[in-house]
């Protein structure tokens, strides 16, 4: 029983190995149109409890993360509605979007 705990241990480990990357930077976009992410245009969605998040999309990823204040709440401007992106999220990118 152990031996078979044993080989199983190391097929788990063998398997999650593969899911290690080399990519340390999350912040550059590694693709078709390689460049900081600060350089594309980040808009603003709004989820259905009326909270911001920033939101980017450059043509094959797209890029989400919450709009935070300096204490680390929400912020929940209702500059649009619930469901609703604002801004030219999609703008900074050479990559065609038709969507």
């Amino acid at each position: 029983m152990t031996i078979t705990k044993g080989i199983l241990l190391l097929s788990a480990a063998a398997l999650l190995s593969g899911c290690v990357t080399n990519k340390t930077n999350k912040t550059v976009d590694r693709f078709y149109d390689s460049k900081d992410l600060s350089q594309l245009q980040a808009g603003i969605w709004i989820d259905p409890n009326g909270c911001d998040h920033w939101i980017i999309d450059d043509g094959v990823e797209g890029y989400l993360s919450q709009r935070l204040d300096d204490y680390g709440k929400p912020v929940c401007s209702g500059s649009a509605p619930p469901g609703y992106a604002i801004g030219n999220f999609k703008g900074g990118s050479a990559f065609p979007d038709p969507i």
